[in-house]
């Protein structure tokens, strides 16, 4: 006889669940950066670091192209978490770079207010990313 309960996803869910958890770290972490003028501090020292020392691999940006890039990146991490719940070797091979990464961006904002000596935009869910991550 067959059980009347059959479950979809696999027993550990863990790295789906951390998946979303990072990703809506994230969504959340653009929206704070968008609201609070991340680009208005972001630009003016990306221009500063080349006018000091030339070629500096990191771009500038209007606020559409940046945003647009960043809506984009969210709605992939998002659309990956079946792939995560379902524990599929990409996933546990991306979590790793993914999550250094936003553990990375989120020490980064508290870096950029240490050197700022004020609240730098981004930082205040600077913390959801670390922790998440």
């Amino acid at each position: 006889m067959a059980s009347p309960t059959r479950s979809v996803l696999p027993a550990d869910t863990r790295l789906g669940r951390a998946w979303v958890a990072l990703t809506a770290s994230l969504a959340a972490h653009v929206a704070d950066e968008a609201l609070s003028g991340f680009l208005d501090v972001y630009n003016p020292i990306v221009r500063s670091v080349r006018d000091r020392v030339g070629w500096f691999p990191m771009p500038t940006f209007t606020f559409e192209v940046w945003i647009a890039g960043l809506v984009a990146a969210v709605v992939v991490l998002f659309a990956l978490a079946p792939l995560a719940y379902r524990r599929s070797a990409f996933a546990r091979a991306a979590a790793y770079p993914y999550g250094a990464i936003m553990l990375l961006n989120g020490l980064g904002h508290f870096a950029g207010s240490l050197y700022l000596h004020r609240w730098a935009p981004g930082s205040t869910t600077a913390p959801l990313l670390i922790v998440s991550s």
